[in-house]
């Protein structure tokens, strides 16, 4: 499987697009160098046939064909390895001097060129062979052949054949083992940039891609990608430090101005007044609880797996939520039912799950409308531990499902109800602490309303696979700690 991804790979295609590139260049050098050499010895041949045929004239022209057959004899008895093939005839091809006995045949070229093979046939008394000659006619309606062996010239053309078969194949062995090699390094780099990229993506955002300290392109780019990365956490560390020092530093005059409304509310007795700042209270107490959950979320994403992480039963801690809402549902005349195993058991902090599991279903309850339906439900799924709630709410477009966790993004459709929109950011800073994943997804697909089903999937606590968790060090001060945890009778459940 892992050979077969490495073969999807866009650098072994580009290896393998270099591969053939190489392949057709050897090709083609091997190729002129075959023409070039066999075209050279088979000129050379010719060259020595048309030598001996200029000998052969010479001595025709000064002594005629008796001279001719003489000369001819005389270079047969020289020649007893018959190199050089030479056959006189009358026109009715009756032979007259030669080492040939009958006329070969073949097909004869313009030029008077012809191929045959050595043979019986022909007079040959050894093994079969190749030979090349040249025919003419001579005065006197004489037929003349002169010819050489080429079978050794054969056998070296068919040597040289092999052997750029074997370099080709050779060639193509190598340029595919070194693209493999190739991509499988080029691979290897680009896998450790996804790798870390992902842990980026999952929002362990001080990972950063390695170097190796040779300077190419791929620490240069990694070099690039890390300080883009410090650069954006940079930004995003002066942004939430913005949003959390206007929080923290509005948080207390805020507190002393509703405290004086307060007071002045009990302090008064004209009605109108008393409306008046009892409205003012309320403005001031949903503005305090905005402050206190960007605070919360901002602590919550600074201290990360810092939490007084204990194993905890989520059956019995939704159980206890359930009850603690179960009377607002009521009132709204809701149907609330609990699917909860109690032997579901987590390792995570009991307080921070607690707000995380009372802000869904509040927010189940506060956006589902009356006789509508609320179900919530604690079970396993394999090695996970899955909370979830499902209501007959308005539900969430599917759009927008991506930017619900974001800090005061609200739905279109739930922007006429109270809330600020940091309920999910909670819920969502919380999941991520406990290694949970969240999942949205309609109740009733297709209907109107489709309601809204929100999963978590946690991992499932196993004792013997527990793992020991070493302090970091930003931990939050006792006193910061105190004061995120609500009173009993306080709960801040924002959507």
């Amino acid at each position: 499987m892992k050979l077969l991804s490495q073969l999807k790979t866009s650098t072994f295609r580009l290896a393998l697009l270099y591969m053939v590139v190489f392949a057709t260049s050897v090709f083609l050098l091997l190729a002129f160098i075959y023409w070039r050499t066999a075209g050279f010895m088979t000129a050379q041949t010719d060259e020595t046939i048309e030598a001996e045929i200029a000998g052969l004239a010479e001595q025709y022209r000064g002594r005629g064909i008796n001279g001719l057959i003489t000369i001819i004899r005389e270079r047969v008895a020289r020649d007893p390895n018959a190199k050089s093939l030479y056959l006189v005839t009358t026109d009715d091809y009756m032979k007259l001097a030669g080492n040939l006995s009958a006329w070969p045949e073949g097909t004869q070229s313009q030029r008077g060129w012809i191929n045959f093979t050595l043979n019986e046939s022909i007079g040959w008394t050894g093994p079969e062979r190749l030979a090349r000659a040249r025919i003419f006619e001579v005065q006197g309606g004489l037929r003349l052949l002169v010819g050489r062996d080429v079978d050794d010239l054969t056998a070296l053309k068919k040597v040289i054949e092999g052997a750029i078969n074997w370099g080709m194949g050779i060639t193509l062995a190598l340029a595919l083992l070194g693209g493999f090699m190739i991509s499988r390094s080029t691979t290897r780099r680009i896998e450790t940039i996804n790798i870390t990229s992902r842990k980026i993506m999952s929002g362990h955002l001080s990972q950063r891609i390695p170097t190796r300290g040779t300077d190419d392109d791929f620490d240069q780019l990694a070099d690039n990608l890390n300080q883009m990365l410090d650069r954006i956490v940079y930004l995003m560390e002066g942004i939430r430090h913005v949003s959390d020092s206007i929080a923290h530093d509005l948080r207390t005059p805020l507190t002393r101005l509703r405290n004086q409304l307060e007071n002045t509310l009990l302090s008064v007795d004209n009605d109108e007044a008393r409306e008046q700042a009892g409205r003012a209270v309320a403005e001031a107490d949903q503005l305090l609880a905005t402050f206190n959950a960007l605070l919360r979320i901002a602590r919550l994403e600074t201290r990360g797996n810092a939490a007084d992480m204990k194993p905890v039963s989520l059956g019995i801690l939704v159980s206890d939520a359930c009850e603690l809402y179960e009377a607002l549902s009521e009132d709204k005349e809701q149907q609330f039912e609990q699917t909860v195993s109690e032997e579901v058991m987590i390792e995570g902090d009991r307080d921070l799950l607690f707000q995380m599991v009372s802000n869904l279903i509040d927010n189940a309850i506060k956006y589902t409308p009356e006789r509508g339906s609320i179900r919530v439900a604690v079970y396993t799924d394999g090695d996970a531990a899955v909370f979830a709630v499902a209501d007959s709410g308005i539900g969430i477009p599917d759009s927008e499902k991506d930017y619900v966790f974001q800090r005061f993004y609200r739905v279109g459709k739930s922007r006429s109800l109270p809330g600020n929109g940091l309920g999910l950011s909670l819920v969502s800073a919380v999941a991520e602490i406990h290694q949970g994943q969240i999942e949205l997804s309609d109740t009733y697909p297709g209907k109107t309303p489709p309601g809204l089903t929100i999963a978590i999937r946690m991992p499932v606590y196993r004792p013997a696979r527990r793992r020991l968790r070493t302090a970091q060090a930003r931990l939050l001060p006792a006193a910061d700690a105190e004061r995120e945890r609500p009173a009993a009778s306080e709960h801040t459940h924002t959507a």
